[in-house]
Order: structure tokens, then C-alpha cells, then sequence
């Protein structure tokens, strides 16, 4: 059938299951706008307030919900608006699909009105992106782009059409989505080793991250955990790999995590590192980071593996399937005096008197998850109020916990727990924040208003960027510069 690019945009959107797109339109995006339009009974189109609040809402929806998330921009200022949501996306390696409009092809390269190079400005921060002038190819790219998107380690792709191809005219032959490369298996020899390893370890400790949340592998951590009696650490993007008040939950790890996951990982003669980065807030010494201990790092990235921590065994394979294999492997050796070991610091962290104060953080974010219940999706920006919640949220299933990790994205809350509303209607979403990172995207305030989602917002209003201020009374001699912004912006009565 012969179809416009942009209704060929719309027909591809379909085929891979997209039924919600975020964005916001302009000159040159009007051809897709109009094949939305179109289709509006078919993809809900949520407006957002600004590009970047778009894009937040589309990573929101992705990492809540499962699915691709989508997001449209015009050129210009419309696409360059969605970097900073793009970058948050790529390093928290989140599947999400950008598609921008640009000046028509024969204006590339002329200084348009709104043109810029937007697939160079992406280029270090997308999986891959393309350039399309001609509508014929915008089928192939559109399956490329969300076959890129979930491929191996998940991330972001841009799609840039030219507002030519987007009204030209092409025949269209609908196919089914593009069959993902079969995942990379785990070699039988380095199954048998690595549970040979952990059958063999006195005092194991599991140390989980983002990759295991985003490949589903928490049900065969948890299999291995119980079955091997190993502690469990994890990043922030692994809250939720293991139930909060599961005995061998040792919390998040690093510069802002619990004593008892530092001591693990300190003093442990195997870590079996899955999904993660060994970034610098947890690996800030990477020659004495877990010294003691022989190191497996599994991750469908090659490019993760030996680049901060240098390990004993790098396994490049898809985490499901290693994680599956290992645990029929395992045969399950106790640690008694390890475990009794840990109990021990765990049980001397929960007996620090509890503050009388309802509004201390701790309190305050216990008492949030207690009345939020089992089912609830936290959303947060970043800043103190985002280790709070890390540390004290009651976190009992994976994709439970959004927010920015590895960029550290302030504003970026409000914008995600409109996507993550979106794709979970039934659950009560909250969202956390503080009053810098409320600054930052309140404008998405009026997008959650317009569209009646039911979002909690909990501001923790100390009147100060807490997390900087925090550094300078500890670093730079109580030099409190920029960090008191003495803003007298009434929250109440702007709810």
C-alpha cells in the first residue's frame, strides 16, 4: 500500500507494540503530527511540557512498564531539548527510541531555520542513530532502531527524518518486527567454574546491578542466593533484585550504602558481580575494592568487562540464561560463621536509635512506604532525598524504583513518574523530591494536572541543594556558595 513517511512512522509504531508516545510537535515535525493525528484512536499521544520532560516520561515508561519507550521532537531546539533525557537513558541503559524531524534534505548543511546536526550531537550517547531522507527507508530503519533498542545491553537509538521523507510517498509492506539475535550463552566449562567456585567460597557475597533489573534475571538471583545461603548487595539500579526483609539482603553498596554491604564486599573471598559497572561511587579505589576476594563479573557488555575493576573471571553473556545455568550447577555449601558474621552488622546498623523526629528522613521514608503499600512504583529525582530513598524504602520486587542513576539527573522525577503512571495505571506511583530537583521540571506539574494522573509527589523541602551543601561543610571549609537559594517558592499553593 502507498503511504506517507509519517504514516509509515505510525504502522511501524503499531508492529512493535507501541501504543503511547510522548513529545512535543513544531515545524517541522508537522507531518508527523498530523499522521498522529490520524492514528490518535490507535497511539495516545501524551504532550508534554518541554522535550526533556518528554523524554523522561518515555525512559519512566520503559523501565516501569517493560515496553520501548517512544518519544518525538521537531528540530532544532526540539531535538537538542532531548539530550539530557537521551544521556539519562544511555547510561542507565534504558530502551527508548527518539524519533526527531529535520529540515527538509535539500536544506541540510545551509544554516536553516531550526536545522542542527542532531545525529552528531547524539552520536556518544545513543546505541545508534540514523539519518533518513528517503520514506522508503523508514520501515527498515524504524525495525533496526528497536531491534538495536533491546539487542544485548538495552539503550537508546534516534531516528532523524527529514520533513521531506516524512510527506513523500513510498509503498509499504507490512512485516513482523525484526527476531532479536539469539542471546549469548554462557560456555558449559565457565558454568561448571563459576559454580564450582561459589560451592567452594567461604564467605560469598552477590553484588547485583541495573542489568540484572533490566534483563529479568531476579527470580535465578534469588534462586542461587537461597540456595548457596550469599549475601546480597546491590547498586541503586539493583534495588528490588532481593526483598528488603529477606536475611540475606545486605542493601545497597558504595559510597552511600549500608555498613553491612561495604563490609561484605570488603572482607569476602568470592563477589559474583552481575549487571554492573563498578562505578566510581562504589568502586572509588579500584585496587582495593573487595581485595580479598576472587572476582566473576557477568555482563552482556564486552565493553564492561576489566574496564574498572580487573577481575578473575569476565563472562560476556546474556544474564538470564548464565544466571539459569548456574543455579541447576550450584549444589548449595552453607556458611554458618559468614552469615552469623553479617547478622552482626546488620543488626548493630538497626539498633542506632530511631530519631523522634516524624520528619527525620529515615522516618519520614518509612513511614512513605508503609502507607504507599507492597504494590507501589517510586519515582525520584536526585540529591539526598534519592539515597534516602535507596536506603530506606522498603523494596521487595525489581522495577519498583526508578530513577537517574548514572547521569544523577535532577528533574528528572516528575517527567518519569508520568511515564511510569502511564504504563502502570493500576499502582499508585510516587514520586519523591527535593525542592532543587522540583525546580528543575515543575513545569510537568501542568502534564500530570492536564492528563488527571494520579502521581504523589512528596517534596523534602530543606531549602538547600542538600546533597552539595552537604559536600561543602564537609570539603570546602562550610563555603555554602550557590547552595542556599533562598527561593520563596510557595509549594503548597502551587499544589
Amino acid at each position: 500500500m502507498l503511504l506517507s513517511g509519517s504514516q509509515i512512522v505510525m504502522e511501524e509504531l503499531l508492529a512493535h507494540g507501541v501504543d503511547t508516545a510522548f513529545g512535543y510537535p513544531g515545524g517541522a515535525a508537522l507531518n508527523l503530527y498530523d499522521a498522529l493525528y490520524e492514528y490518535r484512536d490507535r497511539i495516545r499521544h501524551i504532550m508534554s511540557a518541554h522535550e526533556q520532560g518528554a523524554c523522561h516520561a518515555a525512559d519512566g515508561y520503559a523501565r516501569s512498564g517493560g515496553k520501548t519507550g517512544v518519544v518525538f521532537a521537531t528540530s532544532g531546539p526540539g531535538a537538542t531539548n532531548l539530550v539530557t533525557g537521551i544521556a539519562t537513558a544511555w547510561m542507565d541503559s534504558v530502551p527508548l527510541v527518539a524519533i526527531t524531524a529535520n529540515v527538509a534534505s535539500n536544506l541540510i548543511g545551509r544554516d536553516a531555520f531550526q536545522e542542527i546536526y542532531i545525529t552528531g550531537i547524539t552520536m556518544p550517547i545513543t546505541k545508534h542513530n540514523f539519518l533518513v531522507s528517503d520514506p522508503a527507508d523508514i520501515a527498515d530503519v524504524l525495525r533496526d532502531a528497536f531491534r538495536i533498542a533491546h539487542s544485548g545491553r538495552k539503550g537508546p537509538v534516534l531516528v532523524d527524518i527529514t520533513k521531506d521523507a516524512t510527506i513523500g510517498l513510498s509503498e509499504y509492506r507490512p512485516r513482523p518486527p525484526e527476531t532479536l539475535p539469539e542471546p549469548l550463552c554462557i560456555d558449559p566449562a565457565d558454568t561448571a567454574r563459576v559454580a564450582a567456585l561459589i560451592d567452594s567460597a567461604e564467605q560469598p557475597v552477590f553484588y547485583c546491578g541495573g542489568g540484572v533489573i533490566a534483563s529479568d534475571s531476579t527470580r535465578w538471583v534469588r534462586n542461587i542466593a537461597a540456595k548457596a545461603q550469599i549475601p546480597v548487595c546491590h547498586s541503586m539500579m539493583g534495588a528490588g533484585v532481593i526483598p528488603h526483609d529477606d536475611p540475606l539482603n545486605l542493601g545497597m553498596v558504595g559510597m552511600h550504602g549500608t555498613v553491612a554491604a561495604n563490609l561484605a564486599v570488603d572482607r569476602c573471598d568470592l563477589l559474583l558481580a552481575v549487571g554492573v559497572r563498578f562505578p566510581d561511587r562504589v568502586a572509588l579505589n579500584p585496587g582495593k575494592f573487595a581485595h580479598s576476594a576472587k572476582i566473576i563479573h557477568i555482563d552482556a557488555d564486552r565493553s564492561e568487562l576489566n574496564k574498572n575493576v580487573k577481575v578473575e573471571m569476565a563472562l560476556r553473556c546474556d544474564l538470564k540464561q548464565a544466571l539459569s545455568a548456574i543455579a541447576e550447577k550450584v549444589k548449595g555449601t552453607l556458611h554458618p560463621k559468614w552469615l552469623e558474621e553479617i547478622r552482626g552488622w546488620k543488626e548493630e546498623c538497626a539498633s542506632l536509635p530511631a530519631a523522634d523526629d516524624a520528619l527525620e528522613p529515615r522516618s519520614l521514608i518509612e513511614r512513605i512506604s508503609k502507607l504507599s503499600g507492597p504494590e507501589a512504583i517510586y519515582v525520584t529525582d536526585v540529591g539526598q532525598h534519592q539515597m534516602w530513598a535507596a536506603q530506606f524504602l522498603h523494596h521487595t520486587e525489581p522495577k519498583r524504583f526508578i530513577t537517574s542513576g548514572g547521569l544523577g539527573t535532577m528533574g528528572f522525577g516528575y517527567g518519569a513518574a508520568i511515564g511510569a503512571q502511564l504504563a502502570n495505571p493500576g499502582k499508585r506511583i510516587v514520586h519523591l523530591t527535593g525542592d532543587g530537583s522540583f525546580h528543575m521540571n515543575l513545569n510537568e506539574g501542568c502534564t500530570a494536572v492536564s492528563y488527571e494522573l494520579p502521581i504523589i509527589t512528596v517534596i523534602f523541602n530543606n531549602k538547600v541543594l542538600g546533597m552539595v551543601y552537604q559536600w561543602q561543610s564537609q570539603f570546602y571549609g562550610q563555603r555554602y556558595s550557590a547552595t542556599v537559594p533562598e527561593r520563596k517558592t510557595d509549594f503548597v499553593r502551587m499544589a
